[in-house]
């Protein structure tokens, strides 16, 4: 009996809580999600827009992390053999940690400071984390060389469908 309710109540927990797909798929950023604010290591601010044209004429994938999450934390070592095994790709991390301090620790604990990294200091709540409904960390985005999305919604590097779209996207070339 104790089994069942055990059962019950991690279905039920997923089910409340766990990460939701979003019903839509979108290509584009909205204005608003590209005007939004984020930090770097430096504590410079930047607009979404700013980060996304850095890397134009590349792909690109965006890692949504947080330092307090255990899946992302156990993604990192897939998110490093994504990246050996496409070298001529860019990875940026978004973090959704509660405090600047708590992220640069995770940073550093992590081993992940050398990459590009990128924090929300207004909260998981802003224009653009509304815009790609994003509701659960880890969260990973494809964007393509014109800085439109090209995969929408990946909870893990390892989904098949990153790297179909990331050799679709070099073929394209």
């Amino acid at each position: 009996m104790k089994n069942v309710i055990a059962a019950f109540l991690l279905i039920f927990s997923v089910t409340v809580w766990g990460q939701k797909v979003p019903k839509i798929s979108k290509t584009e950023f909205s204005k608003a999600a590209l005007m939004q604010k984020i930090v770097d290591l430096n504590g410079k601010k930047s607009s979404i827009s700013e980060v996304l044209k850095k890397h134009q004429g590349r792909i690109l994938i965006i890692d949504f992390w947080a330092s307090w999450c255990r899946d992302c934390i156990l993604a990192l070592p897939a998110t490093e053999e994504l990246k050996q095994k496409n070298p001529e790709i860019d990875f940026v991390y978004f973090s959704l940690d509660r405090s600047h301090e708590q992220w640069k620790r995770g940073l550093l604990k992590y081993g992940i400071a050398e990459n590009e990294n990128y924090w929300f200091d207004e909260g998981w709540k802003n224009n653009f984390n509304n815009f790609i409904d994003l509701n659960w960390v880890p969260r990973f985005m494809v964007i393509d060389q014109k800085g439109g999305i090209a995969k929408y919604y990946a909870i893990h590097p390892n989904d098949p469908e990153i790297q179909e779209k990331i050799d679709s996207l070099k073929a394209e070339k």
